[in-house]
């Protein structure tokens, strides 16, 4: 894992504009012997190039393959510009991260950051902490509290004509994470579910929850119980704090639109997007899947090359990496876009909808076989 070091952070510092900020960052490289004279070429044309934007205040400006010669080490320096630098349309950097990278190192640094620093809160957070707090910041000593809801937590096609066997299944399933305690099961086997409707079952603990996550499971088909209740899906949380509430709000909201039977027939990804995500279920939504080609995946620039196809349509855009968590991100934030940890080979599915949805996703294809700025193999 990338180290940072807080004599490599600088606070309280200030620019007029992006490119008076670049050079400062540029010069900071330049005097710790992490790249020669000449680099800041490199950072300002790939600036030109493209943004380096990440979003939630943060800018990582880095040289072009040309300058790459100059780096001698790899290593950053980071700067906090408390008066915010704007750095393009409605894009406002708080902290600049300079980065040298001799050859690709500054993939794992951008991965770690991008998921450290995904809490859209963050940026009213890093624009005034102190160098240690903002060390432990980025090096992700202090993130929000774990919350675990993926697709491995999802169990589909499941053999069951009972709710016991779902009820185990989801309890072990949280338990083989560490979650929940062996308390959390016993109860949880011990006492039945809440029916909340549209044969949709609810069930959670007062005592053993480790963390917060969350557990879904659903028959291979639905099923009938001896009260004349329907059995359809069975959601299981560990509440450790309020966050699986939104897992819960976003269910009630398919409850009141009429729309559950959505979860019967979605794959693994397909649950946890619309038990996350507001997903638009109406005529003019469409899906597709495409496989990233890139050699090092959806890193900085293809990332932005993507957003910056996105961002030119009237339409919503969520994106999910079905070979990574399977949770969907906003196809218009670069940060979360990359934050899903995209490698070569991943295969992404895209939902668009609105005016433009049509139009959205052929585009969208088109920049993805093209090989989004970096060429097409």
């Amino acid at each position: 894992m990338f180290q940072l070091e807080v004599q490599a952070i600088h606070t309280g510092a200030s620019a007029t504009h992006k490119e008076e900020a670049i050079r400062q960052v540029a010069a900071a490289l330049t005097t710790a012997g992490n790249v020669g004279e000449g680099y800041v070429n490199g950072m300002l044309a790939r600036e030109q190039q493209t943004s380096t934007y990440l979003g939630n205040g943060i800018a990582i400006p880095h040289g072009t393959t040309d300058t790459r010669d100059l780096v001698l080490n790899t290593g950053v320096q980071v700067f906090q510009f408390p008066q915010g630098i704007e750095w393009g349309a409605d894009q406002v950097a708080y902290v600049v991260i300079g980065i040298a990278a001799k050859s690709d190192e500054h993939l794992a640094l951008l991965r770690q950051l991008t998921h450290v620093l995904s809490d859209d809160s963050i940026a009213e957070t890093i624009k005034t902490a102190s160098a240690e707090d903002l060390r432990a910041i980025l090096m992700g000593e202090k993130q929000p509290a774990e919350f675990r809801f993926d697709t491995s937590l999802v169990t589909l096609d499941v053999q069951a004509r009972d709710l016991v066997t779902l009820q185990a299944l989801n309890a072990g399933r949280l338990h083989a994470i560490h979650a929940v305690s062996s308390h959390f099961v016993a109860q949880t086997l011990a006492q039945p579910p809440l029916h909340v409707g549209q044969g949709i079952w609810l069930q959670d603990q007062a005592e053993g929850n480790l963390f917060s996550a969350v557990a879904v499971s659903r028959p291979i088909s639905p099923f009938t119980l001896d009260s004349g209740e329907q059995v359809a899906l069975l959601i299981t949380c560990s509440t450790a704090d309020t966050q699986p509430l939104t897992v819960v709000n976003y269910l009630n909201h398919l409850i009141a639109q009429q729309q559950v039977s959505a979860l019967s027939s979605a794959d693994a990804a397909g649950v946890v997007a619309l038990l996350t995500s507001e997903v638009s279920l109406g005529d003019d939504t469409l899906t597709e899947e495409f496989v990233i080609k890139n050699e090092h995946g959806l890193h900085a620039r293809p990332g932005t090359a993507l957003v910056t196809v996105i961002k030119q349509f009237d339409c919503d855009v969520s994106v999910v990496n079905l070979d990574g968590s399977g949770k969907p991100a906003n196809g218009r934030s670069l940060m979360k876009v990359v934050a899903l940890g995209v490698k070569k080979g991943h295969r992404l599915r895209f939902t668009t909808s609105g005016p433009q949805a049509a139009e959205a996703m052929q585009a969208i294809g088109e920049a993805i076989a093209s090989g989004l700025g970096e060429g097409a193999e």
